[in-house]
């Protein structure tokens, strides 16, 4: 496994991994379908590792993982990676519990492959601006349904205060690995990091993002993920 000292860096990413997609009917992990000549999960960090601020990425595996190590990414100097658990919220430990003297960190989902460059440096400046941090959200613009049983309506829910969470979201470590910890031994469903921060009584900021960071989860994803790639790629062949 590798190792390393993140001393002297000001930003460290963690891309939790350890996830075998079910959602997705297909015979690998989500991560490593190939859109474009690349995998989703090299597509997902490539923004990473254009940004200088950004030292090292640790990418959190599964431990029966057999797919990372052949990719040309595994060799990066600036990617590293460490084994996951069962939950994200374990995945994000392990990835924390190696990071020393750094005081941010951010946290990207590794099947959202259309992050831009934009959305990353609004999440990144918060390190100059915050003392608790934020997510990129986007703000919920369809009708939304509460269903008991899921096949009868019950209510409709007023949408006008309600966000999607998406990443990167990016925290103090001390204070992430703090609110994490609090989260487990109380028994709290984590199911991002703001929702641990939450917990504990911090209210991250919220940084409207772009609406094309979609997480990948279902196959029909795919195409939209496909489309909007090769629209990116031939604006940047024509500039």
């Amino acid at each position: 496994m590798n190792t390393f000292s993140c001393v002297y860096s000001k930003i460290v990413a963690i891309v939790p991994a350890a996830g075998i997609g079910s959602r997705m009917l297909s015979n690998i992990p989500k991560q490593y379908i190939k859109i474009r000549g690349c995998t989703i999960l090299e597509h997902s960090i490539k923004f990473l590792l254009a940004h200088s601020s950004i030292k090292r990425i640790i990418i959190v595996l599964n431990k029966k993982d057999i797919f990372f190590h052949k990719l040309s990414i595994s060799s990066h100097p600036r990617i590293f990676y460490v084994i996951g658990g069962n939950l994200r919220v374990r995945s994000v430990l392990s990835g924390l519990l190696v990071i020393n003297d750094v005081k941010w960190v951010i946290i990207h989902d590794a099947v959202r492959p259309c992050l831009n460059y934009n959305d990353l440096n609004k999440i990144i400046s918060l390190t100059n601006t915050s003392k608790i941090g934020g997510i990129l959200a986007t703000p919920v613009n369809n009708t939304i349904k509460y269903s008991k049983d899921n096949h009868n309506v019950i209510s409709t829910i007023n949408r006008y205060q309600l966000w999607n969470a998406l990443t990167p979201q990016c925290f103090p470590i001390k204070l992430l690995l703090a609110c994490l910890r609090k989260a487990m031994n109380e028994g709290i469903n984590v199911t991002d990091e703001a929702s641990a921060m939450e917990h504990c009584g911090y209210y991250p900021q919220l940084i409207r993002g772009s609406s094309s960071n979609i997480k990948v989860t279902y196959p029909e994803d795919i195409s939209f993920v496909s489309f909007y790639l090769g629209k990116n790629f031939c604006k940047r062949k024509n500039s």
